[in-house]
């Protein structure tokens, strides 16, 4: 498949900290950037299709029991910031 050109611009995301230790150790476990990981789960989403196969969703899986991420879909536009 041909490989597409695109600009991309840097950005500073604040998101909760264990989803981003899972997200890190995902990238580094699919040989990925953290940018190429998430916007392939963005790519996948918009069109309705899921980003992970069950293998790749067993080894999330085991990334959230060591990073102690709890956080489900159920959680999503439900989170509060802790105060600093």
């Amino acid at each position: 498949m041909a490989r597409k050109v695109v600009t991309r611009t840097q950005t500073g995301v604040r998101m909760e900290s264990s989803l981003l230790k899972v997200l890190k150790a995902l990238a580094e476990y699919a040989d990925l950037t953290l940018g190429d990981l998430l916007e392939g789960i963005v790519l996948h989403s918009f069109e309705g299709k899921a980003p992970f196969t069950p293998e790749t969703q067993k080894v999330i899986a085991q990334l959230k029991s060591v990073y102690g991420c709890a956080l489900t879909a159920m959680d999503s536009h439900k989170l509060e910031e802790q105060p600093r």
